[in-house]
Formats: C-alpha cells, sequence, structure tokens
C-alpha cells in the first residue's frame, strides 16, 4: 500500500502519521509530500526515514492512496491529478465537501454510500464530525428537526501561528498574530472569514454539511462559533429538536452503545466532557444531558473532541479504512 500524505509537516499531517501507526494501516510505502519549502526535509515512521518531496514527484510515483491536509486551493489544483494516475484521494479541506458528485463521509454514519467509482472523497469539519456522531443514533430513533449549537474551539483549528500566538501571549511577549485580537484570556467569536448573511463560514459548514452527511435537508441548523485559548479539542453546547419525544435513560442508553461515543453524564460525581481529557484520543465525548424544559421534544448536549483526531487525522484513515474493507483499495 503506498500512501501519500500531502500536508505532511503541518499540525493535521503530523497527527495523521501517529494515528497510521497507532491503527496499524497497511503503509508499504509512505510518500510525504508537502510545499516547496519543506522538500527535502525527513520524516520519520515506523523507524524508517523518508524524504518530503513536491506534489508533481508525489502524483509521478502514483500512491495506492493519498490522504490530503493541505490548503483547499492545493486540493482542488492537485486533486484530481492524483485522481487521474488512479489514486483515490481523502481530502481534509473544504475543497470539495458540497460538490454534488463528492462524498462527505463520516464512516460511522454514511460509509455505506461509498463506491469503487469515488476517486476524491471529503472529510468533513471538525466541528461537524463530533457533532454529527453524537446526534446519529439519536437522529436515527427520533429525527431530528432542528439544531442550535454554539461552539468553543481549539486554537489547533488554526494551526500552528495559533498555538504560537497562544504560547507567546501567555509569556508576555509580543507574537506574530493568527488572529485579529489577543487569544490568550479571551473569546473570539469569529472562526473562519464572514459570509454575506453575518455567518462565518465555520458556522455555515455546521448547517449546509449537516443537511449532506444526513441526506436530509429539512433539517434546520443554526450555529455560532467560537475561538477559545484551549489546545485540547472543541467543545459544543449542542440543543437538538427532535420529530418524536424521547427519554433520556433511553437516550443516554443509545449514545452508550453508539460507535466512536464515549458516555460521561453523571452530575453526582462531576462527570462531564472537557477538552484537556479529550486531547490525544479518537472519540466523541458527550455529557450534560438534559431535556431542555422550555420547549417539546428538545434535548441539551456538551460535545467534545480532539478536532485533529477524530475531527481531522483519524476520520480521514477511517474513510481509507473503510475503502480497504470495502475491496476498494
Amino acid at each position: 500500500m503506498k500512501v501519500a500524505v500531502v500536508g505532511v509537516t503541518g499540525m493535521v499531517g503530523n497527527v495523521m502519521l501517529e494515528v497510521l501507526k497507532e491503527r496499524n494501516f497497511p503503509v508499504t510505502e509512505l510518500i510525504p509530500v508537502a510545499s516547496e519549502k519543506s522538500i527535502g526535509k525527513a520524516i520519520e515512521f515506523k523507524g524508517n526515514n523518508y524524504k518530503v518531496i513536491g506534489l508533481s514527484q508525489a502524483v509521478s510515483l502514483k500512491p495506492d492512496v493519498a490522504l490530503f491536509s493541505s490548503g483547499g486551493g492545493v486540493s482542488l489544483e492537485w486533486a484530481p491529478k492524483f485522481a487521474k494516475v488512479g489514486t483515490i484521494v481523502v481530502d481534509n479541506s473544504s475543497a470539495w465537501r458540497m460538490h454534488d458528485d463528492k462524498k462527505l463521509i463520516i464512516p460511522e454514519i454514511n460509509a455505506h454510500v461509498l463506491t469503487k467509482e469515488d476517486k476524491i472523497i471529503a472529510n468533513p469539519n471538525c466541528s461537524t464530525i463530533q457533532m454529527l456522531v453524537a446526534l446519529a443514533p439519536l437522529h436515527a430513533k427520533y429525527g431530528i428537526k432542528r439544531i442550535i449549537v454554539s461552539t468553543y474551539q481549539s486554537i489547533t483549528g488554526t494551526g500552528v501561528k495559533a498555538v504560537r500566538q497562544l504560547e507567546s501571549e501567555y509569556r508576555g511577549e509580543k507574537a506574530e498574530m493568527a488572529y485579529h485580537y489577543p487569544i490568550h484570556r479571551n473569546a473570539i467569536p469569529h472562526c473562519d472569514a464572514f459570509e454575506g448573511n453575518g455567518y462565518t463560514k465555520e458556522e455555515m459548514k455546521l448547517v449546509r454539511e449537516t443537511k449532506k452527511i444526513f441526506a436530509d435537508d429539512t433539517i434546520q441548523v443554526t450555529a455560532t462559533a467560537v475561538r477559545i485559548p484551549v489546545v485540547g479539542g472543541h467543545s459544543e453546547s449542542v440543543n437538538v429538536e427532535f420529530r418524536k419525544d424521547f427519554d433520556l435513560t433511553e437516550v443516554r442508553k443509545l449514545l452508550s452503545e453508539a460507535s466512536g461515543v464515549v458516555l460521561q453524564d453523571n452530575t453526582d460525581t462531576n462527570t462531564y466532557p472537557m477538552p484537556i481529557y479529550a486531547q490525544g484520543k479518537d472519540d466523541v465525548f458527550v455529557g450534560r444531558l438534559r431535556r431542555d424544559e422550555s420547549a417539546p421534544n428538545s434535548l441539551n448536549m456538551w460535545v467534545v473532541s480532539d478536532n485533529l483526531r477524530k475531527g481531522a487525522a483519524t476520520n480521514t484513515i477511517q474513510i481509507a479504512e473503510t475503502l480497504l474493507e470495502k475491496g476498494f483499495l
């Protein structure tokens, strides 16, 4: 299995290498790929050293699968070039997510829609992934009518520059700014660029991707995305209105049995999800379950996950594992 990791020197690229090792994905030849400034750098993987190469050379090597973790522009230009030589691309950017002819996949939810003809497959936004992994078993039982979500997002979702900004500000030093404002001791209600409707792209990803992944345009979603000075992962306050009424005991049972979900919901012992404990883990943690007493058939929940793992690298590799299981790789 010839596996290319595009954007290998970035935060998600580094985590992809870790997840490939941890999950023992059958890599016989690693092809580490990055921008021109990183070409020639040494990458260690499973005790072997590899040199980073450029995109053109990587295409010529015809990898079986290319795991993309680079910008949307790179994905739009280069994913089709890989696909043309027979490589299956799993792309972590937003470039292909809303293309009608491209699948948007969370393996626990909609792996069944993948076919042998899919050569470019999109990985959803990190915030969408964790929210829908938590909601999927409940949607199957009760049917979702509306979602109101507020996110509290880790700076790691922005990248290395944001981590350096926080660390510099914490030390009281002048920082290269990843954000318009200081992030230390702050909360910035601005994730990604603003769209014409006043929402950010991050907020609208939650709206659009939810409808596509659940294959249901009737689900109403509204979102507010906030960046906070946290490293471990994203947190979400989710209020969901179902079409049918629910029983909280049954909700807890459904979540405790759901693939990829860990239920942490005991107020007697102050047990609830927090990003400090989610960091480095692949699960989606769910807690603070309670009926919304102000609206019928409505539930409040708190959802936390490591955005670099399940929100990015792990979900990407789980898609590749699914392709392998189906015999497409």
